[in-house]
């Protein structure tokens, strides 16, 4: 007999938090200096704003209650970086906001055939809806797991294959928004299939025997346009070409490390802005974004670029005594700061909006949107210095 649903998600959930709990390490012995970041305000920050994210985000029918949409600015880069930083800071339990998360994933894949999507008023949307939550709820999941052939992370990889398109792709969430909901954004989300594929190993190959053909096609894929991507899509290729082979050749490789080496800044930091060309959907030139921008602000060096080079030329092999990566690394730890979360000021890394100036006021510069890409900021510098340390 099938077990209750409530009861199926407990298990499920246990086993994910398994190995979530598996990693933990004892508590870091480095003695504190200048310039040193600080773990403990990080874990404030990426909580406090997980937690608005569970109160605040859009709600969405699952099986008998609610869960929270799934975010690509604040949900994945929580569950990617969360459970590193508790690594970091020797501490063993996972997070109230990460036990939620992880049973609001589970959820959502035990109800796919008849939840709530992300989008549901157009037949656009729920195809890009149902491509795009397929796999973000499989890289959370293998992210949180340390065998990820348990059965909640097999059937999210089952919905992987089954929602990829013929070309290799999946359909993405288009709005005209940079980075993530463009055109160019079916690619960045190609880069996150692969990713979740290649960190789950043979369990991915196991969920059904399309699995090989659909690593193939994933594989063409990205390689067949890759020469064409903005650098911030080829960032994430590198990334996803650590966990899974065949990705990029070695000149490729080097030549794009080379290319991230020319694009960093005087202090050391890079800038999400110099990672374009930037394009809003946009078919041809003149690309302009759906709202005003402060220029001065996006030349600058912020956390987002800065933790996502540095992570990933971690993740490719490079030193932290390579000059562009310890010249990251010092920029990382210098450029922490106290952010306002509600009535706490945790210490956070900032970087700003590229479709919209959401610091100056205004509708759109409302405190909860205002702090969406610093949350990945945070999470990606995290990346970046935990594995460094």
């Amino acid at each position: 007999m099938r077990p209750v649903r409530g009861l199926a998600i407990s298990l499920a959930l246990a086993a994910v938090l398994a190995g979530v709990t598996a990693h933990a390490v004892a508590p870091s012995e480095r003695p504190a200096e200048d310039g040193e970041w600080d773990p403990t305000g990080a874990a404030s920050y990426l909580d406090a704003r997980m937690e608005i994210w569970l109160a605040e985000g859009t709600p969405l029918r699952t099986g008998s209650g609610t869960t929270n949409c799934v975010s690509c600015h604040t949900t994945l880069p929580y569950a990617l970086s969360r459970p590193v930083l508790r690594q970091e800071m020797g501490v063993e339990a996972p997070t109230p906001q990460e036990r939620r998360l992880l049973a609001q994933v589970i959820e959502r894949v035990e109800t796919y055939p008849d939840h709530e999507l992300l989008y549901e008023f157009s037949e656009t949307k729920k195809v890009e809806s149902r491509g795009t939550e397929a796999v973000l709820n499989a890289l959370i999941l293998i992210a949180a797991a340390a065998d990820a052939s348990d059965e909640v992370t097999q059937r999210a990889l089952r919905r992987l294959w089954e929602t990829q398109r013929p070309d290799g792709a999946w359909d993405w969430l288009q709005f005209g928004l940079e980075p993530f909901e463009t055109v160019e954004a079916v690619y960045h989300g190609s880069t996150l299939a692969a990713l979740a594929i290649g960190r789950a190993g043979a369990a991915a190959a196991s969920t059904q025997l399309q699995a090989a053909a659909g690593v193939e096609g994933l594989r063409a894929y990205l390689r067949a346009s890759y020469a064409t991507r903005n650098l911030y899509n080829r960032t994430w290729v590198l990334l996803a070409s650590t966990q899974l082979e065949g990705l990029l050749t070695t000149v490729q490789q080097e030549a794009l490390i080379e290319e991230l080496q020319q694009r960093q800044q005087d202090d050391g930091g890079w800038s999400l802005w110099s990672l374009g060309e930037w394009r809003w959907s946009g078919s041809e030139a003149p690309f302009k974004s759906p709202g005003e921008l402060d220029d001065t602000l996006l030349a600058k060096s912020d956390g987002y670029a800065t933790g996502l080079v540095v992570h990933v030329l971690r993740e490719a092999g490079e030193p932290t005594s390579q000059p562009a990566v310890d010249r990251g690394l010092k920029w990382l730890r210098a450029s922490q700061e106290a952010v306002k979360v509600n009535d706490q000021t945790p210490l956070a890394w900032r970087t700003h909006s590229l479709n919209f100036d959401r610091e100056h006021g205004g509708e759109k510069g409302e405190a909860v949107r205002r702090l969406f890409m610093s949350d990945l900021a945070t999470a990606f510098a995290v990346l970046a210095l935990s594995e460094s340390d």
